[in-house]
């Protein structure tokens, strides 16, 4: 029963990161987007998955950890290049 409860979490989180992505990439930039709180998202999907690792306890819940961590780092490779993105306009 808890892991239905962890999978409900996990994936209650993860339906939003496609909508990031998305808007991520189509704003072409990092104006508005926190790295700190990317870097705080993807650490926890991080010990999320070493968790599952060291306790042996590999459900179907991991999966959505990892397709979560894979998001994350897709939002977050797309804010640096909209970071770049905006010092190539402002001339920074």
């Amino acid at each position: 029963m808890s892991q239905l409860f962890e999978a409900a979490m996990v994936i209650s989180f993860g339906i939003s990161w496609p909508a990031s992505i998305v808007k991520t990439y189509t704003s072409r930039t990092a104006k508005g987007k926190s790295l700190f709180f990317l870097c705080m998202i993807l650490f926890g999907y991080g010990c999320g998955i070493i968790s599952k690792l060291i306790s042996g306890k590999i459900t179907y819940v991991f999966i959505f950890y990892v397709l979560n961590f894979l998001m994350v780092s897709m939002d977050m490779l797309l804010y640096f290049r909209n970071r770049r993105i905006d010092s190539v306009s402002t001339g920074v």
